[in-house]
């Protein structure tokens, strides 16, 4: 746990920075939007340490951004948001919604901000869910706009523990993720080994993304976190945009964000 927790929240600050300072001067507003936002603050289990959450590290970046959109589905946790979200930023325009992003993503698309040729907006979504349980519709529908992804792939113990109900079984939980029904097959024409499923996930949901034009990514790309206590994969966190000057901002965040005992800008 501490490993997945404090790596992950790391390079997301680390590229939010990078990204809302970067994009201040070239593009009219800036959005940052939080499918699963949580409470605004993550206790690791087992331990006092309290880490800041996404909505927290979003809303307090140097430049802040033009525009947030939170949503969060448990309602303690909504409300948990929205009082810590207004103390630590109370001039911030935000938006609060409580409810699955699946289901309210509609409502999500219509407060983004219409862009025009005399206000451009470009958008930072993170996608963060418990397992593989992303929507790639979702994701469909948002990129309608402008918008770069920041998505945490939860391939881990998700796969392994699944796997035959996956490959074998009924589920559309991976169909509904890719976006696609054809995964399996090339999943047992790979001739790959069990292992490797977890990283052909992930490479197949780069492949959906790339069907929605954003540049292709290796799994190189991404970043894998494996659990500090016996090295299993976790989880991969992948940059999907349309432009390369945000893969120029996500390897300076792989190169300085995980080992590094300061940010390159301290």
């Amino acid at each position: 746990m501490p490993a997945r927790a404090e790596t992950k929240y790391r390079l997301v600050a680390m590229y939010d920075e990078l990204f809302a300072t970067g994009m201040k001067d070239k593009w009219g507003k800036r959005v940052y939007i939080d499918l699963y936002a949580g409470a605004g603050y993550s206790r690791i289990q087992g331990t006092s340490t309290v880490l800041k959450g996404s909505p927290i590290l979003a809303l307090t970046v140097q430049h802040p951004f033009d525009k947030y959109i939170f949503c969060e589905q448990a309602p303690e946790l909504f409300e948990a948001l929205k009082t810590r979200a207004n103390r630590i930023a109370p001039s911030a325009d935000i938006n609060f919604v409580n409810g699955d992003c699946d289901v309210e993503i509609e409502r999500i698309l219509a407060l983004v901000p219409r862009p025009s040729a005399s206000n451009t907006v470009l958008s930072l979504c993170f996608v963060d869910p418990f397992d593989f349980g992303i929507k790639f519709e979702t994701l469909r529908t948002l990129s309608s706009f402008y918008v770069d992804f920041l998505v945490l792939l939860a391939v881990g113990m998700d796969a392994n523990r699944n796997y035959d109900h996956y490959v074998d079984g009924n589920s559309t939980k991976i169909d509904d993720a890719l976006g696609n029904t054809q995964w399996r097959k090339r999943w047992k024409e790979s001739g790959a080994r069990r292992k490797d499923f977890r990283a052909f996930l992930a490479a197949e949901f780069a492949s959906s993304m790339e069907s929605l034009h954003y540049l292709h990514q290796e799994l190189d790309q991404m970043k894998l976190v494996r659990s500090v206590e016996k090295n299993l994969l976790l989880y991969y966190l992948a940059l999907f945009s349309r432009n390369d000057i945000a893969y120029r901002f996500w390897k300076d965040v792989l190169k300085y964000g995980t080992d590094q005992p300061s940010l390159p800008w301290e």
